[in-house]
């Protein structure tokens, strides 16, 4: 089991990528939201902000890091201080947050006002958003609860699991 922090941010956040990668190819093979395409969205911001063309590989290979060991290094800063305890709360917690940020910064940056309202499609650019951040954020939770030895237990610190304490009667 790989002990460098590091390195666990880095499996953790592949684990989350994966994981939001195959709902994106999914949502393309079914069709879903074709008028919404986050990351050609994300290379038209950063075409804007650089003044230049920017190829679709360089929106993708940002994404991948951003999400690989950007937000996996925020999770792992931040998980002990996520409300719950279980892998799955954490998740949740911090896909909301991620869905907050996104909405309210990244899409209002790119042009597209506050959680892509203004790519005219309603609110399912948001909603979609939110799913797949919440699908990204659980798989990121849960692996980096496996590589710190806390697969279904509490994930409330960076180290591995402590045992159960108990009373002065010996309960727990």
């Amino acid at each position: 089991m790989p002990t460098h922090p590091l390195v666990k941010y880095l499996l953790a956040g592949l684990a989350g990528t994966v994981a939001h990668l195959l709902l994106m190819f999914a949502k393309d093979a079914l069709g879903v939201l074709p008028g919404f395409r986050p990351y050609d969205e994300f290379q038209r911001g950063l075409s804007l902000l650089v003044g230049a063309d920017v190829p679709p590989f360089v929106g993708w290979a940002l994404g991948f890091v951003n999400g690989a060991l950007v937000w996996s290094f925020v999770f792992g800063r931040v998980v002990r201080y996520l409300p719950g305890r279980a892998p799955w709360e954490k998740g949740l917690c911090f896909a909301s947050c991620a869905w907050l940020i996104s909405g309210l910064v990244f899409f209002p940056l790119m042009g597209r006002g506050p959680f892509a309202l203004g790519l005219e499609l309603g609110l399912a650019p948001a909603a979609l958003m939110a799913v797949m951040l919440s699908v990204y954020s659980l798989a990121l939770s849960y692996a980096w609860a496996a590589l710190n030895g806390r697969a279904g237990a509490a994930l409330d610190a960076d180290g591995p699991a402590r045992p159960k304490s108990s009373d002065h009667l010996g309960r727990q």
